[in-house]
């Protein structure tokens, strides 16, 4: 399989790029937060990758974080929802925003999304509930360095990935980690 791509970026025409891979150009799909990461044509990029083979195709897919690709995977996963969707639902929004709208259950932010209607909505949050996990909100939430410790730290102390997630955001900007473990803690002992 091929996880990952470095080259030249060839050409852009959205949701398809061209990356030139030692000769060889790969077609690549991405969503839009992807695309609109990307360096100007002829510049260098790294994409992480899912190939999908099909009896009439080979499709690949790029994505400009791991998390990114992920959340791809899991959408995937889900009954009813193709390539097609998954790369709709992360054009309309970033990976952390699907996290939050996720833990929050709001499937209007979902519906808003073209291709999305209220039922696919609706599977979406039932099915990602539990399919979602730290790795997304290990981004920097709370805009610090030390997000990631501190988050291991909560769930190592037996909070849930929600209880977790919601107290890192709580924090300010760049806190260190043992000082974040104590604000976490009494924000969550306050709940």
């Amino acid at each position: 399989m091929i996880g990952k791509l470095s080259g030249k970026l060839l050409e852009r025409h959205p949701p398809q790029i061209l990356v030139d891979v030692h000769g060889v150009g790969y077609e690549i799909s991405v969503s839009m937060s992807t695309f609109y990461q990307l360096p100007a044509t002829g510049n260098d990029v790294t994409l992480y990758t899912h190939l999908t083979v099909r009896e009439d195709a080979h499709l690949l897919y790029g994505f400009a974080s791991e998390q990114e690709r992920h959340v791809f995977r899991q959408l995937l996963k889900i009954s009813g929802v193709g390539a097609r969707t998954a790369l709709s639902v992360l054009s309309g929004m970033s990976v952390s925003d699907l996290y939050e709208v996720v833990s929050a259950q709001d499937s209007g932010r979902l519906t808003k999304i073209p291709g999305i209607g209220k039922k696919t909505a609706e599977r979406l949050l039932l099915e990602l509930k539990d399919k979602l996990d730290v790795t997304i909100v290990a981004t920097p939430v709370a805009g610090g360095e030390h997000t990631s410790d501190i988050l291991n730290a909560l769930l190592a102390l037996g909070y849930n990935d929600k209880e977790a997630a919601w107290a890192v955001r709580k924090l300010p900007g760049a806190t260190a980690v043992a000082d974040g473990i104590r604000q976490a803690l009494k924000l969550l002992s306050k709940q």
